[in-house]
């Protein structure tokens, strides 16, 4: 058990190994935490969350050494996905009797889940728990980023648990944001955003504006992932309100896959056009990077351009699974265009532009189009092209 004010202690599990999450879909080389909480009120003691289920031992061992089961009043379940919830049948085996507090969404979708039927009490925004000293105010968060999601807030302790929200997969010695490098720290805490929360992103708005209606007090917040915020807690939301609207910055993602040099050589003639006006351009072999990286870089940048040799009619495998990602990010105010060779029949461009309008990106130009290795005349056309995009980009500014 770890103090991190009075009365609220961090019972959680670091992952230092974690590389993938959610599956095999996110990547997270600064590994995890699974952060449970323990507030002791004068009446009642409870446990916000638990863990994902390979750490169940090690987390009821932990508990019932340095608290002891039978000292927890209620279970309150912010989210059911299984990373928060996986030690929930290990604990509830011992406590059947426990109170699990949740949503309605919640109660469905744990049920699904687990097939129990446990001591559920339901509640909405609006709802309380009176500890003694301290009273837990419940706050419904639909989809950021599941159905079922909840925040907690602590009266009398001015504290935010918001379970997925505001989080970053970090792992890390220290408890608190600010106790840690801040370029990883923020380069986690984007990713974490761009790739988890991003498609949400009216919800997310929607919630933190209500959440300043609340005129809640707020010295620290409490994810469930990674660092804890005291240090200015508030900076994270204003970065996920600012994350939610149209973010850019001053670069651009090229992203494109290659064959034989030739698609290759199309997108660095436009990275020499954009650079000319000073934007950055960021130019990435989608078969040989990591697409939790690729998105990240998709999200942060003004405009994005994509590349593709055609492949039996289509585009590569890389390319493919890349837009298909792309489309779940939900972008907004992204402008973009694609490109491609070939060596006779040449759809990639045409299919690339398409899958960039089905991702919600402006098509500023193009699709262009290379016969095998492009001429020098088409390097010109696509070095000058870049350069009046990134321009275009900067005006719109």
């Amino acid at each position: 058990m770890i103090e991190l004010k009075k009365d609220l202690y961090w019972v959680g599990i670091k992952d230092w190994e974690l590389k993938k999450f959610h599956g095999d879909e996110f990547s997270t080389p600064s590994g995890s935490s699974y952060n449970s909480y323990l507030v002791k009120g004068r009446e009642k003691t409870v446990l916000v969350d638990t863990c994902w289920g390979p750490f169940k031992e090690e987390f009821i061992h932990h508990l019932e050494t340095h608290l002891g089961l039978d000292k927890i009043d209620a279970l309150i379940c912010q989210h059911s996905e299984s990373d928060h919830s996986g030690a929930m049948t290990f604990l509830l085996e011992r406590r059947p009797d426990l109170p699990v507090y949740c949503t309605a969404k919640g109660k469905q979708m744990l049920m699904a889940q687990y097939h129990k039927e446990w001591n559920f009490v339901t509640v909405k925004t609006g709802d309380t728990l009176d500890l003694g000293g301290y009273m837990l105010q419940f706050v419904e968060a639909p989809m950021l980023h599941w159905p079922d999601t909840m925040f907690t807030y602590i009266q009398g302790m001015a504290v935010l648990l918001p379970n997925d929200a505001f989080g970053q997969h970090y792992a890390f010695g220290p408890m608190f944001a600010d106790e840690a490098d801040p370029c990883l720290l923020w380069k986690e805490a984007i990713t974490y955003y761009a790739n988890i929360v991003a498609p949400y992103a009216k919800m997310v708005r929607a919630k933190i504006d209500q959440l300043k209606k609340m005129n809640l007090p707020i010295e620290m917040i409490c994810p469930s992932h990674g660092l804890i915020w005291r240090d200015d807690p508030m900076q994270i939301v204003e970065k996920y309100y600012e994350w939610a609207g149209p973010y850019k910055e001053n670069q651009v993602a090229i992203l494109y896959d290659t064959m034989w040099h030739e698609t290759k050589a199309m997108a660095e003639a436009l990275a020499r056009g954009i650079t000319r006006t000073g934007m950055v351009a960021k130019v990435i072999n989608a078969a040989k990077n990591d697409e939790t990286f690729m998105l990240t870089e998709a999200f942060r940048s003004a405009g994005i351009l994509v590349g593709s040799p055609t492949i039996n009619n289509g585009i590569s495998h890389a390319m493919a699974a890349l837009m298909e990602g792309l489309k779940h990010l939900k972008l907004q105010g992204k402008k973009g265009a694609a490109f491609g060779s070939c060596g006779w029949s040449g759809e990639a461009p045409a299919l690339l532009q398409k899958h960039l309008e089905e991702a919600n990106v402006e098509i500023a130009g193009g699709p262009f189009k290379a016969i095998h290795m492009p001429y020098e005349d088409q390097i010109a056309e696509l070095e000058n092209f870049g350069e009046a995009f990134a321009k275009g980009l900067i005006s719109a500014e």
